[in-house]
């Protein structure tokens, strides 16, 4: 098994890396992959998994029009809080939380099924320090939950690799979760190495790649986490960085790493150098 070679990471940033082959789960890097952190939006695949199991079972209707509770109205991350119809489907919800992260669509699901059912998905799957957290706020102060997900490499690794094995409730749910992750407009941080086409990569693009992933992004943190197949090869990856209580502004070493993951990730499973030529 080929190993990953992960690049220098700034010693000033908490971070939880972990890639993993995703035919048989042999760990190909890490770095402090058991180490939790706040994961900011990745804790709504959770979310997605639970939707895509209520749809399956018949317990939602996809063409269902979600209601948003005013109380659990936010703006940012997403389209649904700028768009003058607001009155969009299910499934269209879950397509705007998997594209953009969609915080107001991501609050309306959460209300539609429940915060406590949806925080016991990531332990029904057998995570004991990954879960979706809390509803998305405009501001978190100290009477609310300390952050709206968190988790570690380790685990979230493992999650991306199941979905990709179809592993994930069943074929059918990990599915429609992967559906709505392909759409993920942000290829700002692993995937960023990548070269896809940021809007349009739900079929084979760059080099044959297939990406399904999801990200999350606060002031203090950056975090990718997917399911990679090429060519040569799959990986499931997952890594986090957090720099809470740093007197400086992290994000440009961070992202400098994170896309030098990407470049190591493409070249493992394409088998090619970035210029399309042949590695080797």
């Amino acid at each position: 098994m080929t190993a990953v070679t992960l690049p220098a990471l700034d010693p000033r940033v908490r971070w939880s890396i972990r890639i993993v082959d995703a035919a048989d789960g042999g760990v190909l890097a890490e770095h402090a992959p058991e180490q939790q952190c706040e994961t900011a939006s990745v804790g709504k695949v959770f979310l997605l998994i639970d939707v895509a199991r209520r749809l399956e079972a018949g317990e939602l209707d996809p063409d269902q029009r979600i209601e948003i509770p005013d109380a659990h109205r936010v703006a940012d991350s997403g389209l649904l809080y700028r768009m003058r119809d607001q009155r969009v489907t299910v499934d269209d919800a879950a397509l705007l939380v998997g594209a953009v992260s969609d915080n107001l669509a991501t609050n309306a699901l959460l209300a539609l099924c429940g915060l406590d059912e949806v925080r016991a998905v990531a332990p029904g799957l057998g995570f004991a320090d990954t879960s979706l957290h809390d509803y998305i706020r405009n501001e978190r102060t100290p009477d609310l939950p300390w952050t709206p997900s968190y988790g570690t490499a380790e685990e979230l690794a493992e999650l991306m690799r199941r979905l990709g094995a179809g592993e994930v409730e069943s074929p059918a749910v990990s599915a429609r979760v992967l559906d709505w992750l392909a759409a993920d407009t942000d290829t700002s941080m692993v995937a960023d190495g990548l070269l896809l086409d940021p809007l349009a990569h739900v079929e084979p693009e760059y080099q044959g790649m297939v990406l399904r992933h999801k990200t999350g992004s606060t002031s203090f943190a950056r975090i990718d986490i997917g399911h990679l197949t090429g060519p040569a090869a799959s990986v499931a990856y997952a890594v986090a960085a957090n720099w809470k209580n740093s007197e400086d502004d992290l994000r440009a070493p961070v992202l400098d790493a994170m896309h030098a993951i990407g470049e190591e990730l493409r070249a493992h499973v394409t088998g090619r150098r970035r210029d399309d030529e042949k590695l080797g």
